[in-house]
Formats: C-alpha cells, structure tokens, sequence
C-alpha cells in the first residue's frame, strides 16, 4: 500500500539547516549552506548517496543502506518550489530521483522532462492535489516527501503523513531553519502523536522511523496522584 513519507536530517536542537540566506550572495558560503551540509554529511559520504548523484566513492555501510533502501521505495516524490530550482542545475539532465516529482508552486510552469525516468510536474492547487497526484504516480510505491523542511510541515499539518523519519546528527547548530516549528497549527492543547517504529544508530547519526498517529488532545496526567493528599516532608 502507498505510504506518504518524509525524511529529513536535523540536528540535536531540530534544525536542518543553518539560517535562512536572503541575500544575493553565493549560498554556498551561507549560513543556511553550512548548517545543512553539517547534518547531511552522513549521507555524502554513503556510496548509496554518491551512486545516486554520479559520483564515485563513498562508503558502503548502515548509512548507506538505509538511504538505498529510501530511494528503492519511493515511486513519486513531491517537493517545494525553492528546492527544485535550486537544484534544477546541480541534478544536471539525470536527477537522482528517477521518477515522477510534483512541486508545488504558486507559480505555473510547463513540466520538466528529465532523463533516467525524473520528470517536474508543476502544482498550483496545493500540497493535497500535489500528494494526491503523486499517489497515482507512485505505482503502489511510497510518495516521498523530497523537502524542504517547509513543505514537510505543511504535509503533517494537513494530516497527509504516514510516515516520518528523522537522521538525527550530534550537533547542536542553536539556530536556524527548524523542522517542527510553530506553524503547524496545532491548538493551545493538542499535539500529534508518533509511534517509533525503528531505530538505527551510528556514531555519526541515529535514524529513528516514526507512525504517525496524527492529532490528540493534551490531557490532564494525573496517574501521580493517590486520591489522598500528599505528606508534606519536614
């Protein structure tokens, strides 16, 4: 059955990159760049990831494993427009998704067709037509949820997100762009409950797989309390 699925790298303090570049510098040498390339570095250097881009090298181990097994089970991706162009030039004419990928934009674009079976499928009516068009694609594999971390909430606070999993690096950045941030749109109390599912650890990072629920109400825990009152210590 078709899962819609996220996965992203954070660091210890939940940011996947380093703050936001506005400027009309090279991102490159940005903040954001340097806050992001620290929490995916597991990944860049996985013979799995570097197969993927057209490089050579890279190590064939756990973390490698497990991003082939990501790539294997996705059959549509959908991402955010800022993402895709600025990967548009980096992926060069094979991306390394190799198959359907759906943005969503307010801006409309004629489809971009891609070597290797990756073609870009401009959404203007939203992350739910996006999704829902991507399922239909997916072949009856997963629909991954390419990023960025924007994108990603905006698909958890529709409810649309079967699945998540966090590559959690042993960094603390202290700022930057946060994966679960306010504007998720939850109540003063309500939450959305995850159940982990699996749980993969490596020196350089843990990779924990999370079920999500969805939306619960916070409730009152009082399992504490006796019924009786509490002896007072001298």
């Amino acid at each position: 059955m078709t899962k819609v699925t996220a996965q992203l790298s954070v660091s210890l303090d939940g940011f996947y990159a380093g703050p936001r570049h506005t400027g009309d510098g090279d991102w490159m040498e940005s903040a954001e760049a340097a806050g992001f390339f620290r929490v995916t570095r597991w990944a860049t250097d996985a013979m799995a990831w570097r197969e993927r881009q057209g490089f050579g090298g890279g190590v064939h181990d756990t973390n490698s494993e497990i991003i082939a097994e990501t790539f294997e089970a996705a059959g549509a991706y959908v991402m955010g427009r800022r993402m895709a162009d600025g990967g548009e030039v980096p992926w060069g004419d094979e991306p390394p998704f190799r198959a359907p990928v759906f943005v969503v934009t307010h801006r409309p674009r004629e489809t971009l067709v891609r070597g290797g079976g990756t073609s870009f499928t401009y959404v203007t009516d939203g992350v739910a037509s996006a999704v829902e068009q991507a399922r239909a694609a997916a072949g009856g594999r997963n629909v991954a949820i390419a990023g960025g971390g924007s994108l990603v909430r905006q698909v958890l606070a529709a409810g649309l997100l079967d699945e998540l999993e966090l590559h959690i690096v042993p960094v603390v950045l202290g700022t930057g762009l946060r994966l679960l941030d306010a504007d998720l749109g939850l109540a003063d109390k309500e939450g959305i409950e995850l159940t982990p599912t699996r749980v993969v650890h490596d020196p350089a990072v843990t990779h924990i797989r999370y079920t999500v629920t969805g939306r619960a109400p916070l409730l009152l825990d009082d399992r504490g309390s006796s019924g009786t009152p509490t002896k007072t210590l001298p």
